[in-house]
């Protein structure tokens, strides 16, 4: 059946991509999107992830922060899918501020309009992350499962990156992390991030409202931001490959992440918004798969056609966290995800989308900087 959905954050990345499949399949999609010159750039309106949803959404350009914008796109709305936010593991560290205005205070008041207010909205499906749960999941050979809090500088700063066992110190494993695991962000934006869901779901089952979290893992695919040094490493990489620059890689290169594309990130979310029976919890969304850093730059160099010098610096950012992969059981049961863009062919659809693009002025080293400066890059 058709619905009236609202999607916040609906001319980004995420946001843009799903406002045309849902087009697609028959829904009316209204937007509200700050057009941000970190994501859009300095002429907002003509970003190409905004005209591919100009004219075909009632757009609307304002803030989840304002009250007077939200009570003018909530009326006649049946579901909102929540993705406005600000992100940025790093940046996040520093912004601490802006971070919990936009990302907790922009939830609270969209939900207190929506508890207060006469609007029709019965099911809020909100962007969280993977970062709610800080270092994850990890199995001690003497101890079984384990959940570390954040490695110490100390140990990183002598060139041991291993997650440790709690309880006897030694190196733990990955292992895929599930939703029943402790939920220990690591960084400012993975603490507003898990409000965020906290409050959505908190609030949901108050109203009587269904409410689902999707916990993304690190999203990619064409259309992300390739100017913007905060997106992920697969924009900042790529951007430096094209401009002849050399490729910092943190930590021994052996770190590695739960690299999921776009389309897959899609039809999750449609999935959530579709599924027809009442239903309040958080999910993960991802491939399954990790991938290292270091492997992940040679695919990028291999793809592009272009060599650059990389070095393995050694160097760290504080909250950043190890290792992650998403344990997808919980999700596929409930709505029936299935992650079909492997990394191979999702990063050559990357790369093919990148090779068409002007390049991109660097703006990497300027963000280490700032990072350095505030004492946040070791």
């Amino acid at each position: 059946m058709a619905q009236n959905i609202l999607i916040t954050g609906g001319a980004g990345f995420i946001g843009s991509k799903l406002s045309l499949r849902l087009l697609a399949k028959g829904h009316h999609v209204r937007v509200l999107d700050t057009l941000s010159a970190q994501i859009h750039g300095a002429d907002a309106e003509t970003s190409a992830l905004f005209r591919s949803i100009q004219g075909k959404v009632e757009f609307f350009r304002g803030s989840v922060t304002n009250r007077e914008d939200l009570m003018k796109v909530l009326p006649g709305v049946d579901t909102v899918v929540h993705l406005a936010a600000e992100t940025g593991t790093g940046q996040s560290m520093y912004a601490i501020r802006h971070y919990s205005d936009v990302n907790i205070g922009g939830t609270a008041l969209l939900l207190d309009v929506i508890a207060n207010e006469p609007v029709p909205v019965r099911k809020i499906v909100v962007a969280s992350s993977r970062a709610v749960y800080g270092e994850g999941k990890y199995e001690c050979v003497e101890h079984g499962y384990v959940f570390p809090l954040s490695r110490s500088a100390r140990d990183m700063a002598r060139g041991d990156f291993d997650v440790h066992c709690p309880v006897c110190g030694v190196p733990a494993r990955m292992v895929c992390t599930d939703e029943e695991s402790p939920v220990r962000p690591a960084s400012v934006y993975g603490i507003t991030k898990l409000t965020q869901e906290q409050l959505v779901l908190t609030v949901g089952k108050a109203l009587g409202v269904s409410a689902i979290a999707f916990r993304y893992q690190n999203v990619y695919g064409p259309g992300q931001s390739l100017s913007n040094p905060y997106t992920g490493i697969l924009s900042v990489f790529s951007t430096r490959i094209r401009n002849g620059g050399n490729i910092n890689i943190f930590e021994d290169g052996k770190e590695s992440r739960d690299f999921v594309f776009i389309d897959d990130v899609v039809s999750a979310t449609v999935q959530g918004i579709e599924h027809e029976a009442p239903v309040v919890d958080a999910f993960n969304v991802g491939s399954g798969k990790a991938t290292d850093v270091g492997t992940m730059a040679q695919m990028l160099q291999h793809n592009l056609g272009k060599t650059v010098p990389v070095a393995v610096s050694g160097q760290f950012r504080i909250g950043d966290i190890r290792h992650n992969v998403a344990d997808l059981r919980k999700v596929r049961a409930a709505f029936g995800f299935e992650p079909v863009v492997s990394i191979e062919a999702g990063l050559r659809l990357f790369t093919e989308w990148v090779g068409s693009e002007r390049v991109q002025e660097d703006r990497y080293e300027e963000s280490l900087r700032e990072l350095g400066a505030k004492g946040l890059l070791k």
